[in-house]
């Protein structure tokens, strides 16, 4: 019997789920040769666009790695009837470790300490700056889904007030609901962005937010670089506004702007989020689990928008 064919334009992994995937399904990686294919496999990074979907008249289902949707044409697969799947929920964990990892390295100076040393300036008897306390201070979190709720559960549990801002307040949350982002950045020592990212969010953080958040204050984004203006932000940790700041993620990757590189205090991870065996084998997991729902003609464990 004839396998249903998948076009992969992302890798799953590790690498026995990718085998998984080949044991179970006809895979290309061409799209020129995908032309039967009613399955694409691809990422929030890679995406699918209307031109890729048109060269694919069989296609019937989208399965994304990740979250991000930002690179698929939503409009464009509705018009077309093609269902799209993602895998919320089981990188969450991973993501608000990242995002906790990165205010602790701009609050404690850490990646800052391991140049100091490397480059022999303890060793010479120079004394690196002070840094401040984390932990100590209050936590905004601005984007309160999945991801923002898991970094609640974990700021909470080690002693951190939490506050945040949503569409709307929730009810069944114990953290302080804040209507904007500016009112949230001026009760916020460390403001942790988890937003998703579009033209709703585009720009959300901007001089005015960093302004709010003052100059004692570190601004962490692993969500969508673009939720935040990297111009204003690379001019508020110049002149001092804020105390520094975690990216995670930026508008152009892998390119990053040359006046983040230069900012002071400011600790760059190029987009590692979800970036444990753990994580991305549940990702691949539920890719997998995803695809074989609509080979089976059954309900999507993950759809997007439904």
């Amino acid at each position: 019997m004839t396998r249903p064919m998948v076009l992969a334009l992302a890798a799953l992994k590790p690498a026995d789920m990718a085998q998984k995937l080949h044991d179970t399904y006809d895979v290309v990686t061409d799209i020129a040769a995908a032309s039967q294919a009613q399955i694409v496999l691809t990422s929030g990074a890679v995406g699918l666009s209307p031109a890729q979907m048109d060269q694919l008249p069989a296609l019937r289902l989208i399965a994304v790695s990740g979250v991000g949707v930002d690179a698929i044409d939503l409009p464009a697969a509705v018009a077309r009837g093609i269902r799209v799947t993602t895998t919320p929920g089981v990188l969450s964990l991973a993501v608000a470790e990242m995002a906790l990892g990165l205010a602790l390295a701009a609050g404690r100076r850490i990646a800052e300490g391991d140049r100091f040393v490397r480059a022999g300036d303890w060793a010479s008897g120079r004394k690196l700056a002070l840094g401040r306390s984390v932990l100590a201070g209050r936590a905004g979190i601005l984007g309160y889904g999945r991801i923002g709720r898991q970094l609640a559960d974990l700021l909470r549990g080690l002693g951190m007030p939490v506050a945040y801002t949503a569409r709307s307040e929730k009810n069944d949350s114990p953290d302080t609901y804040h209507p904007d982002a500016v009112t949230l950045a001026q009760h916020s020592d460390v403001l942790f962005v988890t937003a998703a990212g579009g033209a709703e969010t585009r720009g959300l953080v901007n001089a005015d937010v960093l302004a709010a958040l003052g100059p004692d204050s570190i601004l962490v984004n692993v969500a969508r670089g673009p939720v935040v203006d990297s111009a204003a932000l690379a001019a508020a940790l110049q002149a001092g506004h804020i105390a520094g700041a975690g990216l995670d993620v930026f508008d152009d990757e892998p390119n990053v702007p040359q006046a983040l590189l230069d900012a002071p205090n400011c600790v760059l991870t190029p987009h590692v989020g979800s970036a444990t065996d753990e994580a991305r084998r549940a990702m691949s997991a539920l890719v997998l689990d995803n695809i074989a729902a609509f080979v089976a003609g059954g309900p999507l464990p993950s759809p997007y928008g439904e």
